[in-house]
């Protein structure tokens, strides 16, 4: 995977769809690969996960105190390869996180993950000295957003509204869910702000997360926290 700005395994920085256009690019190499028998003692694992756009789940975060931080050999920045046995090499974060979310309470799974090399781990960053001071690194207003199909976009960064949305829907989908994720609920976010009511939101959720099969109260909890959210309510 590649990191923005930072040679450091960051998960917030991750490269997926999006590039500033001054970023830098740093490129992290596969590790070892670890199997891992995980025991699902409750029904949140801990977990939030993102993915690169190019068929790989990562992990992003991982809660203190949470089923998997009790684990010291799984960290932050691994790939999850596989369930069960099950490839997960080419799936999307919010099909990863789905399946486990549908493991039930008290089962032991199978993680495969593969960390990166940690070459970079020591590296701190770059005293201010220099003439001009620390370059600004990524700070333009513009973005640009590489898509699966279709032209690369320049777009502006994310308004209050959308970042108060996102805050609101990725609270629910832990509540519902028990995963954080935050590009999941920018998808859901996307696809809810032009919606005219909760039964046009359902349709749209539905063809592009149908998979999810979200119930009918959380649907209409993802749009009130849209409307809460662009009117300016916390």
């Amino acid at each position: 995977f590649c990191t923005l700005n930072t040679p450091k395994v960051d998960m917030e920085k991750l490269l997926g769809g999006q590039i500033g256009l001054e970023d830098f690019i740093f490129a992290h190499t596969k590790g070892r690969r670890k199997d891992v028998q995980v025991l699902k003692s409750e029904e949140a694992l801990g977990l939030t996960i993102t993915d690169n756009g190019a068929g790989y789940a990562f992990i992003k975060r991982i809660r203190e105190g949470s089923v998997i931080a009790r684990i010291p050999l799984i960290g932050v920045g691994d790939m999850i390869e596989a369930i069960d046995g099950r490839s997960l090499v080419g799936a999307r974060h919010f099909e990863v996180a789905r399946l486990l979310q549908e493991l039930p309470r008290g089962h032991t799974f199978a993680l495969r993950l593969t960390e990166p090399r940690r070459a970079f781990d020591m590296i701190g960053p770059r005293s201010g000295g220099g003439r001009g001071g620390p370059p600004q690194v990524g700070s333009g207003r513009g973005t640009l957003r590489l898509r699966s199909r279709g032209p690369a976009t320049v777009q502006e960064q994310p308004s209050a509204f959308e970042e108060r949305a996102v805050a609101k829907v990725d609270d629910l989908l832990e509540s519902y869910m028990g995963i954080r994720d935050s590009e999941l609920a920018a998808t859901m976010v996307e696809l809810g702000r032009d919606a005219r009511d909760p039964d046009a939101l359902a349709e749209a959720l539905d063809s592009q997360l149908g998979d999810f099969a979200f119930p009918d109260e959380f649907v209409f909890d993802v749009w009130g926290a849209i409307g809460d959210a662009k009117v300016g309510r916390c």
